[in-house]
């Protein structure tokens, strides 16, 4: 899936590394009873998972570990910036509403920032529980996964978080707002 080349030095591994264990430690409550360990292990023996996490840094997201998958033994990292990561915002929903503009168009989409990336973007189900975690975009808000009946009509979803609420809403999929982006997933 991942069409991201960002390779990264040894150097730039261990930077990152660095990051996200501090990152780890200092918010527990993601990821009760994990092993940074066992998941330093696992990322340093997936390259490549590296390189889509460095590019989740990179963007702002602020990627955590946030549950593991015991039937796949995967880690699951999810972008826990306080708001809609600043480095993904201002695009649309995806290539085919990027084309559909014909003025003013956005640099990019969610879904082909996040292939480049090497990530998912977030289903609404998968938002809903990052939410039980702590709130976030409280400000912002973030493109999700649209069902294809929507998408075929035109538009796309997107959610955020006001009053206590989780609300998820509709645009057109060629939309683009400054306070809007996308939170990204990655199983390593």
């Amino acid at each position: 899936m991942s069409t991201t080349k960002n390779k990264l030095s040894k150097d730039q591994q261990e930077a990152l590394l660095t990051v996200l264990q501090k990152r780890f430690e200092e918010n527990t409550h993601r990821h009760k009873d994990l092993d940074w360990n066992k998941i330093q292990s696992k990322l340093e023996a997936n390259p490549q998972k590296l390189g889509s996490l460095d590019e989740m840094e990179r963007t702002e997201g602020e990627p955590d570990v946030i549950g593991y998958d015991k039937k796949t033994d995967e880690y699951i990292f999810v972008d826990c910036a306080p708001e809609s990561p600043k480095g993904r915002r201002s695009i649309c929903y995806d290539h085919e509403a990027l084309e559909k503009r014909k003025e003013n168009k956005p640099k990019d989409s969610a879904i082909n920032m996040a292939e480049e990336m090497g990530i998912e973007i977030l289903s609404e189900e998968q938002y809903r529980e990052l939410q039980q975690l702590e709130k976030f975009d409280t400000k912002t808000s973030s493109w999700i996964k649209t069902p294809a009946d929507i998408r075929k009509l035109g538009g796309a979803l997107f959610s955020d978080f006001r009053y206590n609420t989780v609300f998820v809403y509709h645009n057109g999929a060629d939309s683009y707002y400054a306070a809007r982006g996308f939170r990204g997933m990655l199983k390593v």
